[in-house]
């Protein structure tokens, strides 16, 4: 794959550390190199859950009935289409990537759709000796190390629904803030002996104030990163997002600030993950999502997670296990009695059958409590594969 393959893809396989990074269908076109790439992924995921009458989690996803269904995991089964050229002195790029749902999302109706989502359509130019900036649709900077590094991404995590769907929750929720999709001006600089950052300007989310919001002030986000090489070798993060929500009657008004920090190292076959996430106004799994109290009010919300993974040598099985919290401060103003909160154990084998090939089995449990100080929880099970090409 080249530089502009999906990063959802690309970089989720060097972050397992598999060969399926070298996959991908490439094609001399002129002056350009044109990259056809991406994945087909299918799970058989088993809930085993229960729930307190009334219960409303945080996650869209939040536990609470029994079900049944073959699914896509968090990384949506993909098709990118890329090219790159160099033109006056400038590395030029463009990516389109279409995602889909390997399942019916209208649960299990044979005449049920299941719609393309193009998640990413962005083009990039500039050179190594100064950097590189993109434009258009791609990942967001704040919490992209944490989703990529986070060991589901070739698994399930945290079912959305019980219907199905394009894509499930992971660890969204249950140990950090989701990056989204987002239109985006960004600006990555070169790499300075490991020393790295990012910054841009990301187009305005809503609110949940209840207000009629005006979208006339950008989000801003950014990060700092460190990487080093060696018998023991890893990356270090830290990142920031910011936006004003404003209510056109001016009523309801609210800032988001959040921060992160975040790392991995890698030795003798291990690999030990960790990020924290802080902030007010930002929600929990969703920009947006539980961020205010409905009165313009700001809630403090944290997510984290820590992960641990093994190597199996000779036949490179990965084994994992991870635990994850994310919790959102109660409003007494509108009658919330407590914090709301979700935490998650999660474990996972991850077995490259071939280079392009994986099997992936996963069980997590996981419990959630509402404003309301009502309790679910769940057992869940994946059993599946993930082909990259």
């Amino acid at each position: 794959m080249n530089k502009t393959m999906t990063k959802a893809v690309a970089a989720a396989v060097l972050a397992m550390g598999a060969s399926a990074a070298n996959a991908g269908i490439t094609i001399p076109a002129g002056d350009w190199t044109i990259d056809i790439g991406g994945n087909v992924n299918a799970f058989y995921v088993n809930v085993d859950g229960d729930a307190d009458t009334g219960f409303s989690g945080l996650v869209a996803a939040a536990p609470g009935a029994d079900s049944q269904n073959i699914r896509t995991g968090l990384l949506p089964s993909a098709l990118g289409i890329g090219g790159k050229t160099r033109q006056n002195d400038l590395d030029i790029s463009f990516q389109f990537t279409f995602f889909v749902g390997g399942d019916d999302n209208a649960g299990g109706n044979a005449l049920g759709g299941n719609s393309i989502n193009i998640r990413q359509a962005y083009m990039t130019f500039g050179d190594k000796s100064w950097g590189n900036i993109t434009m258009g649709r791609q990942l967001g900077i704040f919490g992209s190390d944490a989703i990529l590094s986070d060991m589901t991404i070739y698994g399930v995590g945290t079912p959305l629904g019980n219907n199905g769907g394009s894509s499930t929750a992971g660890r969204i929720g249950t140990g950090y803030l989701y990056a989204d999709w987002i239109g985006q001006i960004s600006y990555a600089s070169p790499n300075w002996n490991g020393f790295s950052f990012a910054v841009g300007l990301r187009d305005p989310w809503g609110g949940d104030n209840g207000g009629t919001h005006d979208n006339d002030e950008m989000g801003f986000e950014g990060k700092v990163s460190y990487e080093w090489g060696g018998d023991i070798n890893g990356k270090v993060w830290a990142g920031f997002i910011t936006q004003d929500i404003e209510d056109t009657t001016g009523a309801n008004d609210y800032d988001v600030d959040a921060w992160e920090l975040g790392g991995k190292v890698n030795f003798g076959g291990f690999q030990l993950v960790a990020n924290y996430q802080d902030g007010e106004g930002a929600g929990n799994a969703g920009f947006g999502i539980t961020g205010s109290n409905l009165v313009g009010k700001e809630r403090d919300v944290t997510n984290w997670y820590v992960q641990g993974m093994y190597t199996l040598p000779g036949i490179g099985t990965r084994l994992g296990v991870s635990y994850g919290e994310g919790e959102v401060d109660k409003s007494a103003a509108i009658g919330e009695t407590h914090d709301a909160r979700n935490e998650s154990w999660i474990i996972g084998a991850y077995h490259p059958l071939t280079k392009s090939l994986t099997l992936v089995a996963e069980y997590q449990d996981i419990e959630a409590e509402d404003f309301m100080n009502l309790d679910a929880d769940a057992d869940v099970l994946s059993l599946g594969a993930i082909l990259f090409f």
